[in-house]
């Protein structure tokens, strides 16, 4: 009886570790990190933008960012950058400075202010291509489901030829 609850503990642990284990995460980078990578192999990018007190930005983190099938993806056919658009550090890239802009209590990055074209809102994804031009600036939170469809349609190429509609009547989900 006492081997049997033992081994049944163990067998309990085993799965548990491994099921953490094997939980997969998007595999983040900072812009600096996408721009050497992508000088070694091209992919698309997929920017989230947010800030720490964002309450969207973070159940954005806790929910879609979470799903499996969106990991999956994101890892496997993009460069997915976290930027937040309230940071201090300076960015450089192709040779313009970008500083953050102080405004009182808050502010922002003139690098996210740049890539969401003056548009800030939290959270923001930014799809670009994989010469780093800008595709699309897509704003709010995001169901798993639904930002499944946006990963596709940027990542599979739909967007030069498919029009969204089209691809979101046709699109069959893993989810």
């Amino acid at each position: 009886m006492k081997c049997s609850k033992f081994i049944l503990i163990v067998f309990i642990c085993l799965i548990s570790l491994t099921t953490l284990i094997s939980q997969e995460k998007i595999n983040w980078l900072s812009w600096d990190e996408m721009v050497q990578m992508q000088k070694k192999a091209k992919k698309k990018i997929v920017v989230d933008l947010f800030t720490d007190w964002c309450g969207w930005c973070k159940k954005m983190d806790k929910t879609t960012f979470e799903n499996p099938v969106v990991i999956k993806y994101i890892n496997e056919n993009f460069y997915p950058v976290k930027f937040n658009a309230e940071q201090t550090e300076e960015l450089v890239f192709e040779g313009k400075k970008y500083k953050f802009v102080n405004q009182g209590r808050r502010g922002y990055h003139e690098f996210a202010a740049a890539l969401t074209q003056n548009q800030l809102s939290y959270p923001t994804y930014v799809f670009m291509d994989e010469e780093i031009q800008l595709l699309q600036v897509i704003p709010g939170y995001q169901e798993a489901k639904s930002f499944e469809y946006i990963i596709n349609f940027f990542g599979g190429n739909f967007y030069k030829s498919v029009p969204w509609t089209k691809f979101e009547k046709e699109f069959q989900s893993r989810l």
